[in-house]
């Protein structure tokens, strides 16, 4: 084998530059003999590797291929890829306003986020005590290029790399400066985003220091302002877009069943001849209210700094610091009397529309105040390392040791939620005092014994919107200020990284040198959450949740080996083993070692045949352990025995629950008029501290062949299988109906209790994490990269396509279960593929993509209108599940570019140029909308200037 041939010395020149990482091992020195300069750190090794191609399938995401891009952050970038799953808090769901909600988190293979592991630099980005990585704090500016370790790699990395790994590489060692502007904009006139951004770096004899710096802002669209967006069902059944708890409010006499009267719009809503019987016109549209993209803002410094102390030792550093600011607005709280104790409203009161009749229950949207939620996380992240290289005879050895400390600080304020208590008395008896002022309480006799509750405003939920009425409305400054309160969450996570590495080669063998890498690392995370004070007691309508707090620590050693069997022989132009251990002690759950076996066997020249085999772990978050229960109205709420909707419905275990005419309540304890509505009461949902870490199987087999006689062209196929056991299963009330109604498992029907009167889930289920069942998922990598040069220019392609043959999981360790199957069902697209053509000649280039999406199926709950009445997906048994089947979707993406005399670079282009509209999808994922949450939303326009100086 040549090692000192030209491609392997290029390689080793860009490692160089970029100090690509792995080992964190230093930099060779210009007398460190040709051995070491010929190996170059590649993600998934920590030992610095002959060859760029390795046994596991890497996709490389160079500077260009981000440059050529529309995607004005990392997380567009990486959302993008084939690979990638569906977003894990989209920002079309507002309706999350967790401490996460803003960020971007990426999921390979649709394993979920937490079990793709982010590096930088290969070390991990900070996380949140759920175990999310924000990919959108690193700046663009800053990034050289992005490894996609398409496999498990807990032996290399440990916990959370069982469906990958991401390496974010920054740039090193930059001369000079440069700055960039991108903004553009929706063609509907929304959604601006705008990015500013500069680099400047300055280089010496013995180091260098490179700083950038980001701005980054982007405006919300409007969910009413998309077609597809403003109604639940759009284009037909828009019905159900409305809720009858609205912002006119309605009323009905307590212990009534019947009818309810809403308020005559532009009358006073005061007592009887002011209502009429509430009419399709007296329902609201949340969606009016509701962003589908919540806007932000991002403020990012990054600094990466060198010094050779001396020859063989270099110091080196980063810095990294970033704020993020998120917003979300929703519909104003649906609030209901009956969901809460003594919250009718009193005869007593000086509001009372049936003239102090007798107390009535009411509804009541707070229409004036939408709910929104303010977060702003601030990140600091800092490593500190010693890097050197050393011989002992002609053995040339890499070590590095160091920290790393990163720390999240959370703040969230949510505004728009009404404070129970003061509504209790805001409803209560009042009366007008001797001053003349609406005051809360009862007069006494004579007004000389007049009790009165101090600072409280008498509320008439009939009056304000639209009514014409104004004074102790939610109009009224005073009401406002008395019923809603200002409530504010804090957060903090840190983790402390002490790390020492070696690497190098021991004893030569007849195919090559022996290599190992070994090493230490101690990891400490921290983390807590603390909700305000009135959500914690529950008396807000943010809902009850209690504080998250906790720490774990883990020990861990590793030790790989690359092992070089045969080389240079014919069929065996190279065939070598990988082995690599590693061992983690938690004071947690205790110990685990997690293995890995790769081999890379060179038939000919051309031929690259690679295989591995891996365990994974991920170890239980602070959340998942120490997470403090919370209290949440769940949305998409399915009842299986409801009978009209439900899919259990009329069996023998439904009836011994429910009578055979049961509907399923939704908000305002009426029929749900679709098949998933909001549950009228609240659930809890908490942690469990004796949870254990989810085990994982990976295997994949590949080629790469790039055809000595067609110079420019690689094609590479990657099989791949992953398999979680033990998986911490995120429990639902949804999940335990189903599995108490359709799959018949007693223990889960032990959770809940119905109502003996309506037959409804009552507010007593509780539901949390656990470790059961499993997730197993496999399919097909195809890449194809071809570049050509002509005397028109150079052409060329680039095409990733990953295809799922299977995704299936279990939620129990029922034997008896049938699995769940998801590939080709909503979100889960059997085929993700992109392609990009590319042609550049002199200042000119041009570059055209195409992202694919397969079609999918769904359940269809509209008999009517299914496009698969008699669906029955293999292994059920024959079971009946009515579908639609939804269309593929393609977005093309164009840019055109321009290499200006004056040293800049001119951009414009758009994503999604044809404005295409992808196909509804009715069970809403990754989205509050009947909309994919990761599709494009209209045709984007954009430009991009780059200045170099």
């Amino acid at each position: 084998m040549n090692r000192n041939s030209n491609k392997l010395r290029d390689a080793v020149v860009i490692a160089l530059i970029t100090s690509a990482a792995g080992t964190g091992a230093a930099v060779a020195q210009e007398t460190s003999g040709t051995t070491n300069l010929d190996r170059i750190s590649v993600t998934g090794s920590r030992i610095r590797q002959v060859d760029v191609e390795t046994a596991q399938p890497v996709l490389t995401i160079s500077r260009q291929d981000i440059q050529n891009q529309g995607f004005s952050s990392v997380g567009d970038i990486l959302q993008n890829i084939s690979a990638a799953g569906s977003p894990a808090f989209s920002r079309s769901s507002p309706l999350t306003s967790n401490q996460e909600a803003g960020g971007q988190y990426i999921d390979l293979r649709n394993l979920g986020a937490q079990r793709t592991l982010v590096l930088v630099n290969g070390k991990r980005l900070g996380i949140s005590p759920d175990g999310f990585q924000d990919v959108s704090t690193i700046p663009t500016v800053i990034v050289e290029r992005i490894d996609v370790l398409k496999d498990g790699a807990s032996s290399i990395y440990g916990s959370d790399a069982m469906a990958g790994v991401i390496n974010i590489i920054t740039r090193k060692n930059f001369d000079g400066a440069e700055a960039n502007v991108y903004t553009g904009q929706y063609g509907q006139g929304d959604g601006k985003k705008e990015t500013y951004d500069f680099m400047i770096g300055f280089s010496g004899d013995r180091g260098s220091v490179t700083i950038a710096g980001e701005y980054h802002n982007e405006e919300e669209v409007w969910a009413k302002d998309r077609w597809f967006t403003r109604n639940t069902y759009p284009g037909w059944n828009h019905n159900a877009s409305f809720t009858n708890v609205g912002q006119w409010g309605n009323w009905r006499p307590a212990g009534s069943t019947g009818g309810y009267q809403a308020p005559n719009r532009g009358g006073t809503a005061l007592g009887v001849g002011q209502f009429h019987p509430q009419n399709l016109d007296d329902r609201s549209r949340s969606s009016d209210q509701m962003h589908l993209l919540t806007p932000l803002e991002r403020r990012s410094l990054y600094v990466s700094a060198n010094y050779d102390l001396v020859d063989n030792v270099r110091f080196v550093t980063d810095l990294q610091y970033s704020k993020r600011s998120s917003d979300r607005q929703i519909a104003g709280y649906p609030l209901q009397s009956g969901a809460y104790e003594d919250l009718n409203l009193s005869a007593d009161s000086l509001y009372s529309p049936n003239g102090g009749a007798t107390d009535v229950e009411w509804r009541r949207r707070g229409w004036e105040v939408p709910r929104t939620t303010n977060t702003d996380l601030t990140t600091w992240r800092f490593t500190a390392a010693l890097e050197g290289s050393f011989e002992i005879g002609d053995r040339y050895f890499n070590w590095d040791a160091g920290a790393l400390y990163n720390e999240n600080d959370v703040s969230v304020i949510n505004n728009g939620n009404f404070y129970i208590p003061a509504v209790r008395n805001a409803v209560g008896p009042s009366f007008v005092n001797g001053a003349g002022q609406a005051v809360c309480g009862t007069p006494g006799v004579g007004g000389a014994d007049d009790t009165i509750i101090a600072g409280c405003v008498p509320w008439n939920p009939f009056a304000g919107f639209g009514t014409g009425a104004v004074a102790n409305s939610l109009d009224d400054e005073a009401v406002r200020n008395y019923l809603f309160r200002e409530e504010h969450a804090t957060g903090n996570t840190t983790t402390h990284n002490y790390f020492a590495n070696i690497a190098g080669t021991i004893v030569p063998l007849p195919a090559g040198d022996l290599g190992f890498a070994a090493g230490y690392e101690y990891r400490r995370e921290e983390g807590q959450f603390a909700p305000d004070a009135i959500a914690q007691s529950g008396d807000s309508t943010n809902l009850a949740s209690g504080p998250t707090g906790g720490k774990y620590d883990v020990s861990e050693f590793y030790l790989e080996l690359n092992v070089p069997i045969l080389a240079d022989l014919p069929f065996a132009k190279e065939l070598t083993l990988d082995v690599a251990t590693r061992y983690s002690d938690f004071n947690t759950f205790g110990d685990t070692t997690n293995n890995k076996f790769g081999l890379k066997w060179r038939p000919i020249d051309d031929l690259l045949v690679r295989g591995t085999y891996s365990e994974g772990f991920r170890a239980p978050t602070i959340g998942d352990l120490y997470g403090g229960s919370s209290q949440t109205f769940t949305t998409g709420f399915i009842d299986p025995c409801d009978s009209i909707y439900g899919n259990a419905r009329g069996t023998a275990r439904c009836l011994a629950d429910v009578p055979a005419n049961y509907r399923q309540l939704q908000q305002g304890f009426i029929p749900a008029d679709g098949p998933a509505a909001q549950s009228p009461v609240p659930f809890t949902s908490g942690s469990n501290e004796f949870l254990q870490p989810e085990r994982s199987e990976s295997k994949s087999i590949g080629l790469v062949y790039s055809p000595s006689y067609v110079s420019g062209l690689t094609v590479g196929v990657d099989w791949w299988s992953i398999r979680i056991e033990d998986t911490l299963v995120s429990d639902s009330p949804n999940q335990i109906l189903e599995d108490c109604y359709v799959g018949l498992i007693e223990e889960r029907c032990a959770l809940f209790t119905r109502d003996p009167a309506n037959g409804n889930i009552v507010g007593d289920l509780t539901y949390g994490n656990r470790n059961a069942g499993y997730t197993e998922t496999e399919g097909f990598d195809f890449d194809i990269n071809y570049a050509l040069d002509t005397d028109w220019g150079r052409f060329s392609a680039k095409s990733a396509t990953t295809y799922v043959s299977k995704y299936e999981s279990k939620t129990t360790n029922d034997a008896e279960e049938v699995p769940s199957q998801y590939n080709g069902f909503n979100a889960y697209f059997r085929v993700r593929s992109n392609l990009s053509l590319g042609w550049t000649k002199n200042d000119w280039s041009v570059n055209w993509s195409m992202r694919y999406y397969s079609g999918t199926k769904e359940t269809c709950y509209f008999t009517a209108r299914c496009t698969l009445p008699n669906f029955s997906a293999p292994d059920t048994g024959g079971i009946i599940t009515p579908m639609n089947e939804l269309g593929s979707t393609t977005f093309h993406d164009l840019q055109v570019s321009y290499a200006a005399p004056w040293n800049a670079t001119i951009a414009i282009g758009a994503n999604n140029v044809f404005n295409k509209v992808a196909p509804l999808m009715m069970d809403q994922p990754s989205s509050n909308f009947s909309y994919y949450g990761g599709f494009d939303i209209g045709r984007f326009l954009y430009l991009k200037y780059n200045q170099k100086f």
